[in-house]
């Protein structure tokens, strides 16, 4: 295609200007989900495109500039989804995942369940899908409200809100990696931020507010909820020991962390850290940790080669709507870069004294409560900040911090657009107004908490 000269170019259009398209291209992107229906993925290309022509971008570099934002981000997530896809469906189909909550129920006791199933949601959201998880894990929330004679809403939020936090904070989930993709972040620096800023999201989102809710909320479990599982993947002979299951989910986590932390303290260029650098790059960390599951969790437990393929194959099937909405969003992210948007927001935040952290968060959390999409919010948010980020002072720490504001903002004030919404609202039994009062409440809780976390902690960074 000869030298890409886009970088070089100079915006065509005023700051005022540049600021009110992209205002301008955030009503369209809401127009084209909310009102005519349009599928997130073609609504963030339509809303690219039409970004690209308004700042100025020459028509013949329009396309070059779509291709370049989806292979941008592509090319790193969607290695890590479709990995960390499989690696939690294995826990999935072996009896893994519900071994690590039988187990956490059981160590924590029955006066400490919500605790146990707070940190349960929040451990297992890391590798297995929301909704995937969710389902999963209701009938045992059924069985323990029943068995303890306790409100079902005081031991369905913790785990909800662990989910959560899981899901929107820590990778490698589809949202943080998208945003980190985006923002060019240390996935390292992502989790050891999105654990820090999740537990008392939890905390104070689930167990707290639970227990307060619960009064107010007394409902059952719901009748037609019963044996709701029509999941016809395979199953091992055996389920794995606990020990085993919590090793081989902590190696990528103590992979990738581990590489961050041989950055700080090792020399560059030396046999260690160069060895530290490839085994704890999110791909291959993630890559060891999916073969060890098939063979330690699957194959010496009963499932065959042509077994795990057809758990492979099947992990993968709900993965690639989210590539697609995660690569759109890139190429939003490749039209504002290529505009000259992010010197233009950086000279006006500069004038207003807005954080970039505070902004992601603003901005997320906007998008969340508008289209309804967790994932969209986050993507775009991400795609909104990343030029502030580029080329300034920031720490990789401190751009980690970014990613989680990001997904804390889109997990705020979940509401009727949002499919989570009515999931939480069918598998509960409850009136729109009890889940709102409820999920709505118990998600803007945990969005905020987390936020505060990292805003806390950013002057440090």
């Amino acid at each position: 295609m000869g030298t890409d000269t886009r970088a070089f170019r100079e915006p065509s259009v005023t700051t005022a200007a540049l600021l009110i398209s992209v205002l301008g291209a955030v009503v369209i992107l809401f127009l084209l989900i909310m009102q005519l229906k349009l599928h997130a993925f073609v609504a963030l290309l339509v809303t690219s495109i039409i970004t690209a022509i308004v700042v100025g971008i020459p028509l013949s570099e329009v396309i070059d500039t779509v291709e370049e934002g989806m292979g941008g981000v592509l090319g790193f997530v969607a290695i890590i989804v479709g990995l960390g896809a499989m690696f939690g469906h294995v826990l999935k189909v072996t009896g893994a995942a519900e071994k690590i909550a039988d187990t956490l129920v059981e160590a924590f006791g029955e006066k400490r369940l919500p605790w146990s199933l707070g940190l349960t949601g929040f451990i297992l959201a890391i590798p297995v899908f929301f909704d995937v998880l969710l389902v999963m894990l209701m009938p045992l929330v059924y069985s323990l409200a029943r068995k303890a004679q306790v409100a079902l809403v005081g031991l369905a939020l913790p785990l909800l809100a662990g989910i959560s936090a899981g899901h929107s904070l820590v990778p490698p989930t589809p949202g943080p990696v998208a945003a980190a993709g985006v923002l060019g972040a240390d996935l390292g620096w992502v989790i050891a931020m999105g654990v820090l800023a999740g537990i008392p999201a939890v905390v104070l989102s689930g167990v707290f507010y639970g227990r307060f809710i619960a009064r107010y909320v007394d409902v059952g479990v719901p009748e037609d909820m019963d044996g709701d599982d029509d999941d016809d993947s395979p199953s091992t002979e055996t389920t794995p020991h606990f020990g085993l299951i919590l090793t081989i989910l902590a190696v990528p986590l103590v992979l990738i962390l581990g590489n961050t932390v041989a950055e700080a303290v090792l020399e560059e260029g030396t046999l260690v850290a160069e060895i530290l650098a490839l085994v704890g790059d999110p791909i291959v960390a993630l890559i060891i940790a999916v073969l060890l599951a098939f063979y330690v969790l699957g194959m010496k437990h009963g499932l065959g080669r042509d077994q795990l393929q057809s758990v492979a194959s099947k992990a993968l099937a709900p993965v690639g709507l989210i590539l697609l909405v995660t690569g759109a969003g890139g190429v939003f992210g490749q039209v504002l870069e290529d505009s000259g948007v992010g010197d233009a927001l950086e000279t006006t935040l500069g004038d207003l004294g807005i954080p970039v952290i505070v902004l992601a968060f603003i901005a997320a959390a906007l998008l969340r409560i508008a289209l309804g999409s967790g994932t969209v919010a986050t993507v775009t948010a991400a795609a909104m900040v990343a030029p502030l980020l580029e080329g300034g002072e920031h720490s990789p720490a401190m751009i980690g911090a970014v990613v989680v504001a990001i997904g804390a903002g889109a997990t705020v004030l979940s509401h009727v657009n949002d499919s989570g919404f009515w999931l939480v609202n069918r598998y509960l039994g409850l009136s729109e107004k009890q889940t709102l009062m409820t999920w709505t409440a118990m998600q803007t809780i945990l969005g905020l908490t987390a936020f505060g976390t990292v805003w806390a902690l950013s002057p440090l960074l």
